[in-house]
């Protein structure tokens, strides 16, 4: 009987297809983990298949994204010294942000506002096109097709993504250790303009 048992053990088994409430109206989109996959979705914000809350929340994922992507080489940068003239003094890190003073951290606000209330959606187009503006934006001529459209949307997706987990781990880091990267204490950045 034991015999018996071990063998069924491995035994092949009946291939089963099982379903998820995470399989949707969106499994082909732009940025889905894989094929397999789909859209991952697993608190369920757009399981009912709503196309206008699926490209809010991708917009404002491709914004965070964006943001995190200047943050993490800001972060980068002035933790390897380079600072803004006026600015030579101020550490980095989140110590910068408490020595800056309202008086400094008024104008990096102001143009964030700014930016979020000039910059407008096309009306039409793909989640987070900002095109709809005087100000040029947008992949320019490196989107010469909408086969090469599609590759550079998913790339900034995606980087956008890994620096949201980026700039996240390095923020954690520097709070745990005062050193907000893994492996070295200073990140030496390519600048060939500097002193």
């Amino acid at each position: 009987a034991t015999l018996a048992a071990s063998a069924a053990a491995f035994a092949p088994q009946q291939a089963t297809t099982t379903t998820t409430a995470l399989a949707g109206a969106f499994d082909n989109e732009i940025g889905a983990a894989s094929a397999e996959l789909g859209c991952w979705d697993p608190l369920g914000y757009v399981t009912d298949g709503d196309k206008e809350r699926f490209d809010h929340l991708r917009g404002v994922e491709l914004k965070h994204g964006r943001i995190a992507m200047l943050a993490t080489w800001g972060y980068a940068t002035t933790w390897s010294g380079a600072r803004f003239p006026g600015c030579e003094d101020f550490p980095a890190g989140h110590d910068a942000i408490l020595k800056m003073g309202a008086a400094n951290l008024l104008p990096v606000l102001l143009t964030a506002g700014l930016l979020e209330i000039s910059w407008k959606q096309k009306e039409g187009s793909f989640a987070g096109d900002f095109s709809a503006t005087k100000f040029p934006v947008g992949f320019g001529p490196y989107a010469r097709n909408e086969q090469d459209q599609i590759d550079l949307r998913t790339r900034e997706l995606n980087n956008g993504r890994a620096a949201q987990m980026g700039i996240l781990g390095m923020m954690v880091h520097e709070q745990l250790d005062g050193k907000p990267f893994i492996f070295f204490d200073k990140f030496d950045i390519y600048a060939p303009f500097a002193n």
